[in-house]
């Protein structure tokens, strides 16, 4: 009828098949703009798709044609001032003088070669050897003061006292440490921990501040709690760190000491 080519989409097939009906309705229009659609739907599929897979591209692209903004470096100047001396302030007094050596001391002056009109020193005789040892001026010793190598003497006839080995420092060169750091500390409470009965009805959550003294050997001792939550929670955490496993000690001058130690253990119900 219109050529040996049919297109039942062509418009004029559409009149002929939507004569006399209302043309209003939504087949009639569908038809009608079917290729339009069709392609706008086409171009803007694929406008999308572009953009989707080149998309790093084109940010690339656009960051390369904009310059980059100028770090802005603002320099202060800093005047360090000392603080202010308070004259008022008495003065620290002198270190103490050293305990006096068990052996008399005599003034060895180092060796030095001058003609002898020059020399305003002697040096002591083999003799003052024998009964006192060289020194860097004459001290009278103490027979019972004790014994020092390599350590200033002096005229106090105080001795010197060594450090309580039984100090307990709270802060030290060296902290203690758990085996494997805090990491493995807290691995190890997270095994060893059972959520007390009464707890885990009452949903008490939280956590328990738990203070102890690290031995030198590594041990735990004089377990206590700082801030507990209750409802079995603070017993539950003294048992396990009575069970923890030995700590590295704490180090200071190179030796291991006694140090107390504060560390959180959190009670928490999963949902």
């Amino acid at each position: 009828m219109f050529g040996s080519k049919l297109d039942i989409l062509d418009q004029k097939w559409i009149d002929v098949v939507f004569t006399d009906r209302n043309q209003k309705y939504g087949a009639y229009e569908l038809r009608r703009d079917n290729g339009r659609n069709t392609r706008n739907a086409l171009i803007i599929g694929l406008v999308f798709f572009v953009v989707v897979v080149c998309a790093n591209t084109i940010i690339n692209l656009i960051e390369g044609f904009i310059p980059a903004a100028k770090e802005k470096v603002k320099i202060t100047n800093v005047v360090l001032s000392p603080p202010p001396v308070d004259l008022k302030k008495p003065p620290p007094p002198p270190p103490p003088e050293p305990p006096k050596p068990k052996v008399d001391q005599v003034k060895f002056p180092p060796p030095v070669v001058k003609p002898d009109v020059e020399v305003k020193e002697k040096p002591p005789t083999v003799k003052e050897l024998e009964v006192a040892d060289p020194g860097q001026k004459n001290l009278k010793g103490d027979k019972n003061a004790d014994v020092t190598i390599d350590e200033p003497v002096g005229t106090s006839d105080a001795k010197v006292t060594e450090e309580d080995p039984n100090k307990i420092f709270t802060s030290v060169e060296k902290q203690p440490e758990f085996p494997g750091g805090l990491e493995g500390f807290y691995k190890y409470l997270g095994k060893t921990i059972q959520y007390p009965a009464v707890a885990r009805e009452n949903g008490t959550q939280g956590r328990v501040i738990m203070q102890f003294v690290v031995e030198k050997d590594g041990s735990l001792t004089d377990i206590k709690v700082v801030r507990g939550i209750g409802d079995g929670c603070d017993d539950e955490a003294i048992r396990v760190l009575k069970k923890s496993p030995h700590w590295a000690p704490g180090i200071q001058n190179g030796r291991p000491v006694r140090c107390a130690y504060t560390v959180p253990i959190a009670f928490t119900l999963s949902e």
